[in-house]
């Protein structure tokens, strides 16, 4: 019977707290995806014109360094591409990371974008 109170509880945890993260290799691999594709919406021209940002999403050791990089790519491809196709980029980008961030960090809806 004590295994039973043990399982019950086990899976109301598991219910109600932490999901189960993505595997070391698909968190890798996510990453590297994400690193590349931020690296060719700076295009060929990027590591000139933005050699700072350029070295930070190459040299950015997890998949949080590049989520917090996402404001300094916006802020490049601004200058590139005008805000409102830098804007369209970035929440493609964002979308790359689905699954692979804690709860916390999770993109929430802005008031801004109606």
């Amino acid at each position: 019977m004590r295994w039973f109170k043990g399982s019950i509880r086990t899976s109301i945890y598991g219910l109600l707290g932490n999901p189960v993260g993505p595997s070391d290799s698909a968190l890798e691999s996510g990453t590297e995806d994400i690193r590349e594709a931020m690296l060719a919406l700076l295009g060929e021209g990027g590591p000139k014109k933005f050699p700072n940002v350029t070295r930070r999403i190459r040299y950015a050791n997890d998949v949080q360094a590049l989520w917090y990089l996402r404001g300094d790519l916006m802020a490049a491809l601004a200058s590139i591409h005008g805000e409102a196709a830098a804007r369209e980029q970035v929440r493609e980008i964002t979308e790359m990371f689905h699954g692979l961030l804690p709860g916390s960090l999770s993109s929430r809806p802005s008031p801004l974008m109606g």
